[in-house]
């Protein structure tokens, strides 16, 4: 009985030291793991999405909260105004969440641009979502009031050809963005002025 109850005592030590040690590791990388997604991830659409903006998004960003989850805002200066913010919204696809930066105008609620950030679609179907510049083009110039539907569930958007599923699951990570907006605006609007 001594030598199970020294065994137990053994293994949980190991395990707590164990764990310890990997908690340790996790808290030391996590930030540049954090800075390496920025960076690679989220970095090229942001750049593709404000490419006429005067600053830079990945350093011009600021968190806030809405509920519970905290939510990252990339501003936009555009003539020397804080004129955009872009936002990530995520949905489920055929492969599982898609990830999309949706771009908005501050003064009319208009989308600027889209971007799919993370996806895990199928290689040459869904995954053109990403790359599709026509299929992103669509989301252009709608305002947060509109509802982002494909046209066979009676939205405007045109799925792609092949990829119903995924194409639903950018509209919905974009309804999710566009919902989020419209709680967050007088938030958003109080920060940039803070950070002026």
């Amino acid at each position: 009985m001594r030598e199970i109850l020294k065994l137990f005592l053994v293994v949980a030590l190991f395990g707590m030291f164990s764990g310890g040690i990997l908690a340790a590791v996790r808290g030391s990388t996590q930030e540049k793991i954090d800075f390496q997604q920025l960076k690679f991830v989220k970095g090229p659409v942001l750049q593709d999405l404000f490419k006429e903006a005067s600053n830079d998004p990945l350093t011009d960003r600021f968190k806030i909260m809405d509920d519970k989850e905290e939510v990252t805002c990339f501003v936009g200066v555009f003539d020397g105004t804080k004129k955009a913010v872009a936002i990530e919204g995520f949905a489920g696809g055929y492969g599982g969440a898609i990830g999309v930066i949706v771009a908005i105008d501050l003064e009319n609620d208009q989308i600027m641009g889209i971007g799919v950030t993370t996806h895990s679609e199928t290689p040459g179907l869904g995954s053109r979502a990403k790359d599709d510049p026509a299929f992103a083009r669509q989301f252009r110039g709608m305002t947060m009031k509109d509802l982002f539907k494909i046209t066979a569930e009676g939205g405007k958007i045109d799925a792609l050809s092949g990829a119903t599923v995924t194409s639903r699951g950018v509209a919905g990570a974009v309804q999710s963005v566009s919902e989020m907006y419209r709680r967050l605006k007088p938030s958003i609007m109080e920060k940039l002025k803070d950070k002026a």
